[in-house]
């Protein structure tokens, strides 16, 4: 019974201290996101270790769950009307920024001495971005425009390249140690993907047909979040990517539910709970000792990283001729990077255990940079951008 207790009193003061983060906000130039990150930091082991132990047994469910509903509802922003307008844009610069990053990482960190395999693994990793992060900071500003448009259509799909890339550089590693791909390493990044889009399809197909059939309010809310719960459980079950699954969901039924909206508004009215436990907790996992152990390898990823998110934004939106503010200020909105990098970089020592002490810090040290001030960077390249439009 008491640590039931302990349990409601840590949820109820996380939450509240949300709403205070909230408030905070309101009042400063900092992204809600990034001062609830900050307040993990402080209530976690690195600064004041003010968390039960038990909290961080929470993180992997909070974690899923708040990502399962963010990638729902950036899969709307994937339906045929809003892709028509903007679709060009998002495919040609998160194709280009998501290449240029990963070649101008894995360059850099070659030209610094790093066997080449090693860079080309962090190089693919450094493609990814922080969807939910990103979505938060537009939702907090509440600024609807064809820069904002375009920046959550490519959030949205960027993942998907990141994945692919890394797919493919884990099996080109393979191939040059020599290792055995008995597991199809070379498919793998495909399969992933191609299983994620497969499963989100079959889930949002009768999804967009059923939901809100009975009568608009509290049936719909129950029956979006149980498929997509239902989906996160299948996509863990199958060993697909449950991100890319709840996206490709949400395309689905932005697609092919003409009768109503109702599913993506009834997730949207019980998220926000969900993504505050899930960025206080994210802080406070984060280790700030880690900082310290990234050195000059670390710093030479944050600088080609953010060049390669800049430089390939602004390439490809010029070549397209994008909107001024797109080709100037897309690049710093791609800035923040999470859990889909840490997660790779996880899958990368799994399978090559020898190179963990350089991949893990590197990967873990800048993420807590980009989680803090990834948020500030992109709240700065929207409000820039729509002084330009």
């Amino acid at each position: 019974m008491q640590s039931v207790g302990l349990i409601l009193l840590t949820l109820g003061a996380i939450l509240f201290m949300g709403f205070a983060t909230d408030e905070l906000g309101r009042r400063t130039r900092l992204p809600r996101v990034t001062l609830l990150l900050f307040f993990g930091v402080l209530i976690g082991p690195s600064v004041f270790n003010l968390l039960p132990e038990i909290s961080f047994q929470w993180l992997p469910l909070v974690t899923d769950m708040a990502l399962l509903m963010v990638g729902f509802l950036l899969g709307e922003r994937l339906s045929f009307s809003k892709l028509s307008e903007n679709g060009r844009y998002v495919f040609f610069i998160s194709v280009s920024e998501a290449l240029m990053t990963c070649v101008l990482v894995t360059l850099g960190l070659w030209l610094l001495g790093l066997p080449m395999g090693i860079a080309i693994l962090l190089g693919a990793i450094a493609a990814a971005s922080a969807p939910a992060a990103t979505l938060d900071v537009i939702e907090e500003l509440k600024i609807s425009n064809k820069f904002v448009d375009t920046l959550e259509g490519i959030v949205a799909v960027d993942d998907a390249w990141g994945l692919i890339l890394f797919g493919f550089a884990l099996a080109l590693v393979e191939l040059a140690v020599g290792e055995s791909l008995h597991n199809g390493l070379f498919f793998s990044g495909l399969k992933e993907v191609g299983g994620s889009i497969l499963l989100g399809f079959c889930v949002g197909a009768p999804m967009a047909f059923l939901t809100g059939r009975i009568r608009p309010g509290s049936p719909t809310q129950v029956e979006a979040l149980a498929l997509v719960f239902i989906c996160g459980g299948l996509a863990e079950m199958f060993g697909v990517s449950f991100l890319l699954a709840a996206l490709t969901m949400g395309a689905t039924v932005a697609n092919l539910a003409k009768h109503h909206e109702q599913p993506f508004h009834a997730i949207e009215n019980i998220e926000r709970p969900f993504l505050i436990l899930f960025f206080v907790l994210a802080g406070a996992a984060l280790h700030l000792g880690s900082l310290w152990e990234i050195g000059l390898i670390g710093l030479a990823y944050m600088l080609c990283r953010i060049v390669g998110k800049l430089l390939g934004c602004y390439l490809s939106a010029r070549a397209i001729q994008a909107p001024m503010s797109i080709q100037r200020w897309m690049g710093l909105a791609l800035t923040p990077q999470a859990g889909v990098a840490m997660g790779m970089a996880l899958i990368t020592v799994d399978r090559f255990p020898a190179h963990s002490t350089l991949i893990l810090p590197v990967v873990v040290g800048t993420t807590v940079i980009f989680e803090l001030l990834g948020p500030v960077a992109t709240r700065c390249a929207i409000l820039n951008a729509q002084e330009k439009e």
